[in-house]
């Protein structure tokens, strides 16, 4: 007797906000899953209305306090047969959020797993940030446990990638106090809120800045992308023209406003060049 043809698994991005960056891709998967195992189902009942989506499959719960046992039976689904997509509240599944056991478990059985790709809070508030994007990594939610958090942001302080981190909006005040504590309150971010939704919200400056924003408290999801340290630091002898680019960016900054310590820091930030030696042109520049 031929055994069935095994399903596959489609690990599935759902919007992180507006439903209208939803894929067709996804909106096909929806329709024609014979399960879609969702961290909240009735999220995504939701989403399939707003998509105009019949759902005909089984829908299944897979949040994190059910993902160990729910896993083995949708095994065994996909192992006779049923191709299950995996959908979380937004985003990308695994990225914070449920779905590591059953890929690693799926992979191990030879069982076809496919994504289908779409919006992430991750890389949305990497494009918007304005904070050298070619190397960055991903530190998720920041440890609960005050001395776990203050380990983690001592062991971060040095690194040069930029970091995007998620946190809840009520701790995000107590966040950006330890992490200007920990990088010091010169350190460039952004904070963004609410990406995608009607009330968006890119708000951007040092982290002494923006621990007083957010004293009075914040609303929404929020995704916050913190600068690195400055990979020139070590380099003492730049480039002249460099230099001379970073000095007229001042100028401008200045001329728009900003501080000329601000100015000074910012651009060299994002120019990767020496605060001392920027510092040191500006002042230097003939009136």
């Amino acid at each position: 007797m031929t055994e069935p043809a095994q399903g596959t698994l489609i690990v599935a991005a759902a919007p992180i906000g507006c439903p209208g960056d939803a894929s067709p891709r996804l909106a096909a998967a929806l329709a024609s899953a014979s399960v879609i195992a969702a961290e909240d189902t009735r999220k995504l009942r939701r989403l399939a209305a707003d998509l105009g989506v019949q759902v005909s499959g089984s829908v299944v719960s897979y949040y994190e306090a059910v993902e160990k046992q729910r896993t083995e039976d949708l095994i065994a689904r996909l192992k006779a047969g049923s191709d299950v997509v995996l959908v979380t509240d937004a985003g990308v599944p695994l990225i914070s959020d449920p779905g590591y056991r059953i890929v690693n478990a799926a992979s191990a059985a030879g069982i076809r797993v496919t994504v289908l790709p779409g919006p992430s809070a991750v890389t949305a508030a990497l494009a918007v940030a304005g904070l050298p994007p070619d190397r960055f990594c991903f530190e998720g939610f920041p440890p609960r446990g005050a001395g776990a958090r203050k380990r983690r942001f001592a062991d971060l302080a040095a690194e040069r990638r930029t970091m995007v981190f998620f946190e809840a909006a009520r701790r995000l005040s107590a966040t950006l106090a330890e992490l200007a504590a920990a990088f010091g309150r010169e350190r460039l971010a952004v904070v963004c809120r609410e990406l995608t939704k009607t009330h968006e919200e890119v708000r951007r400056g040092t982290l002494g800045e923006l621990v007083e924003w957010a004293a009075d408290g914040v609303r929404g999801e929020v995704t916050l992308v913190i600068a690195g340290v400055m990979a020139g630091r070590g380099d003492e002898h730049p480039d002249p023209a460099d230099i001379r680019h970073a000095v007229e960016e001042v100028a401008r900054r200045v001329a728009s406003g900003m501080s000329r310590s601000d100015a000074t820091a910012a651009v060299a930030a994002e120019l990767e060049l020496p605060k001392r030696v920027v510092y040191n042109a500006v002042i230097a520049r003939p009136e």
